[in-house]
């Protein structure tokens, strides 16, 4: 029974993380959803401000500390092995729909593209970004980042196996070939306001301090010297931009 239940959540938690992926998609892009990024009541700018930096941070503290091994440690022995990137997922996805649904909108435009076909290929280019992160989630095992392998594992008695160090695809050109989809997105706009400019800015911010300083030391940790010699012929984020380099 509580296999089963296991199971459950982790597919409850998947399907929350799918939505939520779609769902900023729709927020960032100002798609289809009913509250983008540059939709809703405008409030004073220092209250946006304050807010919007506010929503970022609660979800770099929760996406980051989760994901460090001491915490990891500690959280396993709470509610075990099977369910620890489940959880992880599910909370991630909370934190982002926090981050849409309270977002507040600060409209100054600071570039809008008339042309329509430079409009077309940034649009193209925006979902290029996107099309990057969801492939480069198969390159390396997509069910076991999103927390199902684990559950699935131990739905049929399965011990968990490690997590082995692969350079598939995209992996082979950038380190994080997820973070280069996500930055293209966000910054692939051809309506810039103030709101999606804070927005790119402090979640690219983010996305370098964190990779750079948490998960290359995380994975250094894990695979030793097979991950040394990686970082030293593979870039970081920036594609092609030379061996040891750390962009």
């Amino acid at each position: 029974m509580k296999k089963s239940i296991i199971l459950v959540y982790s597919l409850l938690a998947y399907l929350a993380g799918v939505v939520a992926l779609l769902y900023v998609i729709g927020f960032v892009g100002n798609f289809v959803v009913p509250k983008s990024i540059d939709t809703g009541s405008e409030a004073g700018f220092s209250r946006a401000l304050i807010i919007n930096l506010v929503l970022i941070i609660l979800f770099a503290l929760q996406h980051s500390v989760m994901a460090r091994p001491a915490f990891k440690a500690w959280w396993i022995r709470i509610i075990g092995t099977a369910a620890e990137r489940s959880t992880y997922i599910l909370l991630t996805s909370l934190a982002l729909f926090l981050l849409c649904w309270q977002w507040q909108p600060m409209p100054m435009i600071i570039w809008k593209i008339e042309n329509t076909h430079v409009t077309m290929i940034l649009t193209g280019v925006y979902f290029l970004g996107w099309l990057i992160v969801f492939l480069s989630t198969f390159m390396i095992n997509h069910f076991e980042l999103f927390g199902l392998k684990q559950a699935f594992e131990n739905f049929a008695g399965h011990h968990p196996g490690g997590t082995t160090f692969k350079t598939n695809f995209f992996y082979t050109v950038v380190r994080h070939p997820i973070m280069l989809g996500l930055l293209i997105a966000f910054w692939a706009a051809p309506l810039m306001t103030l709101g999606h400019l804070l927005f790119s800015f402090t979640t690219t911010v983010y996305i370098l301090i964190a990779v750079k300083f948490l998960e290359e030391k995380d994975l250094r940790k894990s695979f030793g010297k097979e991950y040394e010699a990686y970082q030293k012929n593979v870039p970081m984020v920036i594609p092609f931009s030379g061996k040891r380099n750390n962009s």
